[in-house]
């Protein structure tokens, strides 16, 4: 495999996201099988779904072994040094946002790539952020963050949008990565931080009959 900037954010953001799913499994006290499959699956479910779209086949992790075994060894330093790693919940949401900032943006350029619309190509971005984390908050039991309140797809569509125009306006490539990857994390969170969500809205309970 070649070393290209792009490249090397795809390895970082399966590494980020293994160790995502590897924390979320542990923390929900699974089995040394589960917290495979969960790491497994949160780092491969949104590049699958992204190739199995746009129709390639055999999709990466499948063409690119070396994939399987990073996601193997992250997961097994994960849980050789899940005691060192403090703060649990705030580590997963450290690995999640590096995940999620970096997927958005190979999602994107994949899109791009294969001359698809801006608008489809940030839709890419968006769901090859976000899907393994949903996988992964499924399996552990969890309403995928998502679904809730937070602005966790809203980041990615904004950073995916910002990648377009800055690639219209030929902008060069590493700086498109590294800019747009820093913008999705920032939203991440600036947006946690200051706990600034989008609205939601229910069925109050007397008005359910």
């Amino acid at each position: 495999m070649e070393l290209t900037l792009f490249n090397i954010l795809d390895i970082l953001g399966t590494i980020a996201f293994a160790i995502s799913g590897a924390l979320a499994a542990m923390d929900r006290r699974l089995d040394l099988f589960g917290i495979f499959i969960i790491g497994f699956v949160t780092a491969i479910g949104g590049g699958t779904l992204r190739d199995t779209l746009i129709g390639n086949t055999p999709v990466t992790w499948m063409e690119n072994t070396i994939y399987i075994y990073l996601i193997g060894a992250v997961t097994i330093l994960a849980i050789i040094f899940r005691n060192k790693i403090n703060y649990l919940k705030k580590s997963l949401f450290l690995f999640d946002t590096i995940g999620l900032g970096v997927f958005t943006i190979t999602g994107v350029e994949i899109g791009i790539r294969n001359g698809l619309d801006p608008i489809i190509c940030v839709a890419l971005g968006a769901m090859t952020g976000t899907f393994g984390g949903v996988i992964r908050d499924i399996l552990c039991n969890e309403i995928p963050v998502i679904f809730r309140k937070e602005i966790y797809a809203t980041a990615c569509i904004f950073g995916g949008l910002v990648f377009v125009i800055m690639h219209e306006f030929g902008v060069n490539r590493d700086i498109i990565y590294l800019t747009t990857t820093l913008i999705v994390i920032s939203i991440r969170l600036v947006v946690v931080k200051y706990h600034i969500s989008l609205p939601y809205f229910y069925i109050s309970s007397e008005n359910k009959n």
